[in-house]
């Protein structure tokens, strides 16, 4: 014992005790603040590329009806993405107008182009698990695009 009363075990084990409150107040336990959430996966904008189109699609094929199987592949993108990232799709879709102005098939070739090349992107950067399904999805904006020319 020292002359202080403080004897080395005592001296260790408050310094052991010090050192586990540093840490746990480090990993958060002592915060207030909530965690941040998540970041969006991957995958999101090529889900939500997938659902605009197909949306664009079914607008479109109501005064062009040999544009319904483009739509009805775009959808079935759309539902293989959201069972990878682990979503789930909007309930329900626009019903399809026979005012779709906007939906041309100059603007569905632009679009596909440029989803494609999202889709091509994705696919470069994602594991090998994703890989398979990405690659599909830009050979089909590819194919769709060469279609509506």
């Amino acid at each position: 014992m020292s002359d202080s009363g403080h004897t080395r075990r005592r001296v260790l084990g408050a310094t052991g005790g010090l050192a586990g409150l540093v840490t746990l107040g480090g990993c958060g336990l002592f915060d207030d603040e909530p965690e941040p959430p998540p970041a969006p996966d991957a995958l999101q904008p090529v889900l939500d590329e997938a659902l605009a189109l197909a949306g664009s699609y079914e607008r479109l094929a109501v005064t062009q009806p040999r544009l319904a199987p483009f739509g009805q592949a775009h959808r079935a993108h759309a539902t293989a993405l959201a069972d990878v990232i682990g979503t789930t799709l909007p309930a329900g879709s626009a019903a399809p107008s026979a005012a779709a102005t906007a939906d041309t098939v100059a603007a569905l070739r632009k679009a596909e182009l440029a989803a494609q090349k999202t889709a091509v992107a994705a696919c470069k950067a994602a594991p090998a698990a994703r890989a398979a399904l990405l690659g599909s999805i830009a050979a089909a904006r590819a194919t769709h695009a060469e279609a509506l020319r």
